[in-house]
């Protein structure tokens, strides 16, 4: 990672846009692994407004290597200061279809990393062969209490939350994720108090 002499600024900026992203909706199908996944377009969805009002930006670039390809992206902050970060994936095949994609796939997921906004990874996890029953099941019912709790206390969009985490509602959260989606709830609960 690289950066400007100072990120104060930035860092304060970014602090109060992600007080305010939603998670990026998972609205596009990956048919190989029957699951549905936070395109790119979902991801900047999710950034646009809260960076804009806090004077944040990016920029994402193709970056090449042998065998590989990737994208450099920098949020940068109205003040001038800035971060970057390199993320590089290597090619199984050298044609300009896997080329374009791999630079999507290293836009969409460096993007949501450098923001930090949740999404779940459903695509991912699929191409690590683990199902459902091996991520743990379902949350207990004192965890979606919690969680209804602080949905109802936030004023948080509820189909929205359950699209963030792959739900069709609270109680069918799965255990892996409880722990994310309550940090995201606890820091907006922050967020509203100041």
């Amino acid at each position: 990672m690289n950066q400007s002499e100072s990120i104060a600024k930035l860092s304060a900026a970014l602090v109060k846009a992600q007080a305010e992203m939603s998670g990026a909706v998972k609205d596009s199908a990956n048919p190989y692994f029957k699951s549905s996944y936070a395109d790119l377009n979902s991801v900047i969805n999710a950034i646009k407004e809260p960076f804009a009002k806090y004077g944040l930006a990016y920029t994402q670039f193709p970056i090449t290597g042998d065998n590989g390809i990737g994208v450099t992206t920098r949020l940068i902050h109205e003040s001038g200061e800035w971060i970057e970060c390199g993320f590089f994936l290597p090619l199984t095949k050298l044609d300009p279809q896997a080329a374009g994609s791999a630079i999507t796939y290293a836009r969409r997921y460096a993007l949501q990393a450098m923001a930090g906004i949740p999404a779940v990874d459903d695509d991912a996890e699929s191409a690590m062969g683990r199902n459902k029953k091996a991520i743990g099941g379902q949350i207990t019912r004192q965890q979606a209490q919690v969680l209804h709790e602080l949905l109802k206390s936030t004023g948080s969009d509820v189909s929205k939350f359950c699209a963030v985490f792959n739900c069709t509602n609270v109680d069918s959260m799965e255990v892996a994720y409880y722990e994310k989606a309550l940090a995201m709830l606890k820091k907006k609960e922050k967020s509203n108090a100041e």
